[in-house]
């Protein structure tokens, strides 16, 4: 065995004496996070009301007398406000999936994991389940007494009340989402009797189910055990990223005192050794042990940390957002803004412009409608009574915009080439698909035997300025 591996130290845990067993895998010990007050808690509060508005208030905007975000699956239709996305359009789905990866990235370098302390839809349901769990239970000490007494009327009417409000919340979440793909007004109207469709109850419950499985009771498992983000991060961090970060020249040693006492006296650093920054975590860390992987970046134990040093007359800050070359002094903290010149950040933000701009600048040239050209199979070509060719084919114009517009069609390609339409116009209703049925026909001497190339033309009769050519293919005899 390699001295590497001689040093790595194996936690070693539930041995059994009787089969001489040996656990590898750490027991679950369920946390109780204390409750904090502070400027990053307000921010965590802001981001978890600002969110929840966001999802849940969405389904019920209008726009133009429809759902303002609602995703038709059964007509392929996506509309995001005044934008109606086509299956043609799944580009920019690819450009949306692009900016929110390198913005991640970016994001990331610059500040580390502040996604996953404040806007993460795991960390923010779990906060919200803790809000529950709080207001019901009442505070870490109570919480921890009411687990560990035996079960009584009182016990099961605080628990059975707690988990009825978190299976109302995760309900709810799962009813918003299939809002998002059913009207949710007619979800609504179906709701006293229940009449929805299998796929519609499945999500609902599927999603509002492992809402409460995730926030409800595994908690930061999934953080730490489950979390893709946790993993690779350390590849995306540097020593010039922001990270929460314990001030261990200025903390150490640590210990017990008087308020009021000078700790230099005492030998001691500013760290009272209260372990409440560890009582605050939601994942259940010492900070002070340094940064680690399971580290949200959430800030409890900052505000809980300021609120120490407040009462014990120290300076703040010997918890707070730094970087790793700042804390070692390599460069002040007031200079960490000028770190943000360096290579990665600039190559994640200018991909994540490039990105943004191309995609941006494609949809503001979007055409307001799309054509497409099919070939009736069952008669390649006929001949008319007047001796010329004829081929059939089938137009489909999608209007992409809020308003109605009418269209002409016209084709070039082969000399005196005429198309035949029921209508001379056609009317294609807002954000609606209209097929066409036209005729084209040409002379037999210049529409010879085999394939002849040919352009039809769709013409926008609300704004002459606006076209499609569309090539297609004569069959000539």
């Amino acid at each position: 065995m390699s001295e590497s591996l001689k040093k790595i130290p194996i936690k070693v845990q539930n041995v059994d004496k009787d089969s001489a067993t040996i656990s590898l895998y750490e027991t679950q010990k369920k946390l109780y996070p204390r409750s904090v007050k502070g400027l990053f808690n307000n921010f965590r509060i802001l981001f978890v009301i600002g969110t929840q508005l966001l999802y849940l208030g969405l389904p019920w905007l209008q726009w133009n007398g429809r759902q303002a975000v609602f995703f038709d699956l059964i007509n392929r239709k996506f509309y995001l406000f005044g934008l109606t996305v086509w299956p043609q359009d799944f580009v920019y789905l690819a450009a949306l999936l692009m900016c929110c990866a390198f913005a991640l990235f970016t994001w990331t370098t610059i500040a580390g994991r502040l996604w996953c302390g404040y806007s993460c839809p795991q960390t923010v349901y779990t906060e919200i389940m803790l809000w529950i769990e709080q207001w019901v239970e009442g505070d870490r000490n109570k919480r921890m007494k009411l687990d560990a007494a035996p079960m009584s009327l009182n016990k099961l009417r605080l628990k059975s009340t707690k988990h009825f409000l978190m299976l109302a919340f995760s309900l709810w979440t799962g009813f918003t989402l299939v809002g998002y793909f059913t009207p949710i007004r007619s979800l609504v109207a179906a709701l006293p009797t229940f009449g929805y469709g299998p796929w519609e109850t499945f999500w609902m419950f599927f999603y509002g189910g492992f809402t409460y499985l995730f926030a409800g009771f595994m908690r930061e498992q999934v953080c730490k055990y489950m979390c893709p983000y946790a993993r690779f991060q350390s590849v995306m961090f540097d020593a010039d990223t922001l990270i929460i970060s314990y001030d261990e020249a200025r903390g150490e040693p640590r210990g017990a005192r008087k308020k009021g006492a000078d700790p230099k006296e005492q030998g001691l650093g500013d760290c009272i050794n209260c372990s409440i920054c560890v009582q605050v975590c939601p994942v259940g860390i010492d900070i002070r042990n340094g940064l680690q992987y399971e580290c949200i970046g959430c800030a409890a134990c900052i505000d809980a940390c300021d609120d120490v040093m407040d009462k014990m007359g120290y300076p703040r800050g010997l918890i707070r957002y730094t970087t790793e070359n700042a804390l070692e002094g390599k460069y002040p903290e007031k200079a960490i803004a000028s770190r943000l010149k360096r290579p990665r950040v600039v190559l994640y933000s200018l991909v994540l412009l490039i990105v943004f701009c191309a995609a941006v600048t494609s949809l503001a040239l979007r055409k307001p409608f799309k054509v497409d050209i099919i070939r009736d199979r069952a008669s390649l070509v006929r001949e008319t009574e007047d001796g010329w060719l004829e081929n059939s084919y089938i137009i489909k114009i999608i209007n992409t915009t809020e308003q109605n517009q009418r269209f002409a069609i016209t084709a070039n390609g082969l000399p005196g080439i005429k198309v035949k339409a029921e209508q001379p116009e056609t009317l294609v209703r807002a954000t609606e698909t209209e097929s066409i049925t036209v005729q084209v026909q040409a002379d037999p001497q210049y529409a010879t035997k085999g394939s002849h190339e040919i352009h039809f033309v769709i013409q926008s009769l609300n704004n002459p300025a606006l076209r499609v050519e569309e090539k297609s293919s004569f069959i000539g005899e």
